[in-house]
């Protein structure tokens, strides 16, 4: 089972190809989701050598940022690259 970890949000590199999958209106509700409730769902990034590369959850990534968040919670996974 996966265990869920802090992350610091600017070690997190996001690759091009998943930014351009970014909408801005589900930021903004997440993003009040989140005031509200909490972060209810982990973002996953795995390991590139030294850095962390974000697997899923660019929306709520950029939520956290919206907010000024400095971490975010995520798990650890092993993903191949895409």
């Amino acid at each position: 089972m996966m265990k869920d970890e802090i992350f610091r949000i600017e070690d997190i590199y996001v690759p091009a190809k998943r930014r351009s999958n970014l909408n801005p209106e589900t930021v903004v509700a997440i993003a009040e989701s989140m005031l509200n409730e909490g972060q209810k769902t982990p973002i996953q990034v795995r390991r590139d050598g030294k850095r962390l590369v974000l697997v899923e959850g660019l929306q709520r990534l950029e939520a956290c940022k919206s907010l000024g968040e400095e971490t975010i919670i995520g798990v650890l996974v092993r993903a191949r690259r895409q």
